[in-house]
């Protein structure tokens, strides 16, 4: 929460450059969705472990599926971290 805008910008133009993902920290995230790589990178998981929660429907959440694709709640994934899930 300290960090700045700039510093974040400063962040993704050096992600770009280095041609890595960048993901937004999950405490400055504010859409209520991530993709599956998103969701995957906050948990720790490779994505192909999400999508198996996804398919088995056996995780410890369950994304909703927008037109044939698959979004994380970021709330759910907050509260996984968090242990109250």
């Amino acid at each position: 929460m300290e960090t700045t805008v700039n510093q974040l910008q400063q962040d993704v133009k050096t992600a770009l450059a280095a041609k890595q993902a960048y993901f937004t920290p999950l405490d400055l995230e504010t859409r209520t969705a991530f993709n599956t790589n998103e969701a995957a990178f906050h948990l720790n998981r490779k994505n192909q472990t999400l999508r198996q929660w996804a398919c088995l429907e056996n995780g410890p959440i369950r994304p909703v599926r927008i037109n044939g694709r698959l979004a994380w709640s970021v709330a759910d994934v907050r509260n996984l971290l968090a242990g109250s899930k």
